[in-house]
């Protein structure tokens, strides 16, 4: 069982780089900001997939904290770029 989380991480991970690359040479401003936002949501499946195979409840914590920063952050950066750089 633990195989299967460790190549679900894995194949994870390396779909992250796959965003990394959308995020960094991403032709509109918008894509770049799903490809950050899906790196996010592939960290948060990869934090809960190590709690549930470490059992560690720690790990949930995390990622729930970072699912909320996640979300805070890519909403104010929306917000930024729909008032045109103006706070």
């Amino acid at each position: 069982m633990n195989l299967f989380f460790l190549g679900s991480s894995i194949a994870l991970v390396l779909g992250s780089l796959a965003c990394m690359y959308r995020a960094i040479w991403g032709p509109t401003l918008f894509e770049r900001i799903v490809a950050v936002n899906l790196i996010g949501t592939n960290i948060l499946v990869v934090l809960i997939l190590t709690a549930y195979t470490f059992r560690q409840s720690i790990y949930l914590d995390v990622a729930f904290a970072y699912g909320l920063l996640d979300f805070i952050a890519i909403i104010a950066l929306t917000r930024y770029i729909e008032s045109g750089g103006r706070f």
